[in-house]
């Protein structure tokens, strides 16, 4: 029996790789391709060295290697610390099908990179961007209702564009949600954005309806389900249209939520629920927004910023006349 040379190795690693994120992970087309294309970049990597080495042999030491070459490339630390993140669930992979006894990225070290905190629409702006969208038509009422459910719901851009007319439950004012590893939830509809889906609703069927998206909530002109970008394009449209000109996409609408529901006096418990956040520290985030403005409040204070004359010490002032004269 021939030996399979690196590279073959290397391949039907990968694509059994992916296989395995699709059909045992459940992950998102998505997913399943950034995970895929870290895997990549080191199999690239380590195939062009003088002596390459095949899925099952690779040590610590070149993943090190490889991570200073992502370093000496130029790549930042949240990209390192993600390419990092996709080569050990490849290795973890390799491990469940009992390809390798050990993880070779288990002592590797990612790099701590700041947080950011995620930008935010006020309600005003949010309020401004509804107002501006033209409800003469039928899509300017599936474009409201767009904005209204990504608010209202702080849905990911991803489950927007898969939400079904079967998901939505409008008796129990709620909508079945499908987040990521395809788990759902249900998460509340408030009336106003209830009221706007039942108002494009009436009017869906003004527009084409392909058969392989009847079910589909949201459609583009064509009668086909949104895609993401289409997404992005409204969001991005509609904020000029309102005069914001800030950089925002559907996730600030879902910053947004966030932020004001815990502004609002909300339990972080209840919003990582909506969020459908698989762990609290993710959700933990919008804490750190939440102090960042009481920071900001805290300056309106009188004794945050003393006048020139609180400044000065008249002790002080002597001193200097009694030291020059």
């Amino acid at each position: 029996m021939n030996t399979p040379t690196p590279a073959t190795a290397w391949q039907q690693a990968l694509d059994n790789y992916r296989d395995y994120l699709r059909f045992e992970r459940n992950l998102s087309t998505h997913s399943i391709e950034a995970y895929h294309r870290d895997a990549t970049r080191l199999a690239s990597f380590l195939l062009s060295r003088p002596q390459p080495v095949t899925p099952e042999s690779v040590t610590p030491a070149d993943i090190e290697t490889f991570m200073s070459h992502l370093y000496d490339s130029g790549a930042g630390d949240s990209t390192q610390a993600r390419t990092l993140s996709g080569i050990r669930s490849f290795f973890a992979y390799l491990l469940h099908a009992d390809l390798i006894d050990t993880l070779p990225t288990e002592l590797i070290d990612s790099p701590r990179i700041a947080r950011r905190l995620p930008d935010t629409l006020s309600y005003d702006e949010i309020r401004r961007m509804l107002d501006t969208i033209d409800l003469s038509t039928p899509l300017g009422h599936r474009n409201r209702a767009i904005l209204e459910v990504l608010y209202c719901c702080g849905l990911r851009v991803s489950e927007l564009v898969t939400l079904r007319l079967s998901d939505l439950f409008t008796a129990d004012h709620v909508i079945r949600v499908t987040g990521k590893g395809n788990k759902q939830r249900l998460v509340p509809i408030a009336p106003p954005a209830l009221r706007q889906l039942e108002l494009y609703l009436s009017r869906r069927h003004e527009q084409p309806v392909q058969s392989d998206s009847s079910d589909i909530l949201f459609l583009n002109r064509n009668g086909h389900q949104l895609t993401r970008v289409m997404i992005f394009t409204i969001i991005r449209r509609t904020a000029s249209a309102a005069g914001i000109t800030k950089t925002i996409s559907p996730h600030t609408l879902r910053h947004s939520f966030a932020t004001h529901l815990l502004q609002g006096g909300a339990d972080i418990r209840a919003v990582q629920e909506l969020l459908g956040h698989e762990s609290i520290l993710t959700t933990e985030i919008y804490t750190h927004l939440e102090l960042r403005d009481l920071r900001s409040a805290l300056e309106l204070h009188p004794l945050a910023h003393p006048s020139a004359s609180d400044k000065k010490d008249p002790l002080d002032t002597e001193e200097k006349q009694d030291t020059t004269d």
